[in-house]
């Protein structure tokens, strides 16, 4: 691929033998200067497509001195800008940079800013400028505000996570950024996946863009996830024994669940700790110090379980992690992609487990439809669904639904509860006496 002799030194200390496809697929139109949507499975090495050539174009740029920064002056500028959705990802991104650029010659500035941590020493950093700044939006939007930075001479943007940094949520800053980038700059955008409004949105930032997918990649292909998915019928009230009981039984090492608030995350860690499961919660209302300690304990295998909200399930890569539990249910079948592509990265294998009560089964028949997978049920002994109370019981619930007819239509009209109202028992009591 033409890059430079200190980049394949470093991939050759990381043990990479051959480009994965999508590095094989971005990588030579991202050099040769085009705008791009990459689209592959999470962990399937999205990050190195565009940090390759990010630092293979820095290189060259400071070769041929063509950099726009003023030398010897604190510029407060920088020439290439990553963003990503969480402080997290900024992080593991950032290194990533980091370990790819030590065999190059000279050194390259490269910086990472983010929320949650003071702002001062980031500003700091940004003096003498940089060649290229890791960043998560709003902390970007703080640094430029504090004229610490300025993104006039951004001749590379990329945005990974693509999709989660172009739907509501980030929209807003996402286009304050853009205004303030120079118009001839060159963007790269990757995610796992991509809806229609997300793709209408990119396509406004883009130029003539190189389209890469590999999402059809054949099943046997190394660099496509393989993992395996079960769906386990449980009642809401056993989910938690039920996770517990699995950790055990099955002699899960390294566990991260998914649960869908901050208080779950905190509430169900709880519960495994008081049973002599080492877990701690993920979430956003954590320092950042904290929310890195518990990924390395995870990573260390100090912890068992991580039980997180969907922050964790957006491009962390955790090297090994066996298993994946959807302790809730995601809110779309795009959230159920990330949360399971946290399992079975880089070419490995992988179960991923949903838990799902019978006011879930709907929607993960959504989940399974948008996926192209049928997961087959399973109960386990001991912490099956309640059966579904039949029809006729007789009980004054079941009276009251039948008094008011099907659908809950009443039939002298109108729609009602399960119990009569004081109209529908006069009413009754006049038909019974033949007034």
């Amino acid at each position: 691929m033409g890059l430079a002799p200190g980049l394949l030194q470093a991939l050759e200390d990381l043990g990479f033998v051959e480009p994965a496809p999508i590095q094989a697929a971005a990588i030579p139109p991202a050099l040769q200067g085009f705008d791009l949507i990459g689209r592959s499975p999470t962990g399937s090495g999205k990050t190195a497509a565009f940090a390759l050539p990010l630092l293979q174009g820095l290189l060259q740029a400071e070769r041929a001195e063509r950099t726009p920064r003023t030398r010897g002056t604190p510029a407060r500028r920088a020439r290439a800008l990553v963003l990503v959705p969480t402080r997290d990802l900024a992080l593991q991104v950032g290194d990533a940079l980091q370990t790819l650029a030590r065999r190059l010659p000279g050194r390259l500035s490269l910086q990472t800013v983010f929320g949650g941590v003071s702002i001062n020493p980031q500003m700091l950093a940004l003096r003498g400028g940089a060649d290229a700044v890791v960043a998560t939006p709003g902390r970007l939007l703080d640094l430029v505000e504090q004229r610490a930075l300025k993104l006039d001479d951004v001749g590379l943007l990329v945005l990974d996570e693509a999709d989660r940094l172009l739907d509501e949520g980030f929209g807003e800053e996402i286009t304050r950024i853009v205004a303030l980038l120079p118009t001839w700059r060159q963007t790269l955008m990757f995610s796992a996946t991509f809806e229609l409004p997300v793709q209408t949105l990119a396509a406004g930032l883009l130029h003539q863009p190189v389209m890469v997918d590999i999402t059809g990649q054949a099943a046997g292909d190394c660099a496509r996830p393989q993992i395996r998915q079960r769906a386990i019928e449980v009642a809401a009230a056993q989910r938690t024994p039920l996770l517990r009981h699995l950790i055990t039984e099955e002699g899960w090492t390294r566990v991260l669940v998914f649960v869908a608030t901050r208080y779950a995350s905190e509430h169900v860690a709880d519960k495994l700790r008081r049973s002599g499961i080492a877990a701690a919660a993920f979430h956003g209302d954590l320092s950042q110090g904290a929310r890195s300690a518990v990924l390395a304990d995870l990573r260390q295998g100090v912890l068992r379980v991580v039980v997180a909200t969907d922050m964790a399930a957006r491009g962390l890569h955790i090297a090994d992690l066996p298993v994946v539990v959807n302790h809730d249910l995601p809110r779309s079948p795009t959230d159920h992609l990330h949360r399971i592509g946290r399992t079975a990265r880089a070419g490995a294998s992988g179960l991923a487990v949903s838990f799902i009560d019978p006011a879930g089964e709907s929607h993960f028949r959504l989940i399974e439809k948008r996926q192209g997978e049928r997961v087959p049920r399973e109960r386990i002994a001991g912490f099956e669904p309640a059966p579904a109370a039949p029809s006729g019981t007789g009980s004054p619930a079941a009276a009251a639904a039948a008094a008011v007819g099907p659908a809950g239509l009443d039939p002298h009209g109108g729609v009602k509860g399960r119990r009569p109202s004081r109209k529908d028992k006069l009413r009754s009591a006049g038909q019974g006496t033949g007034g």
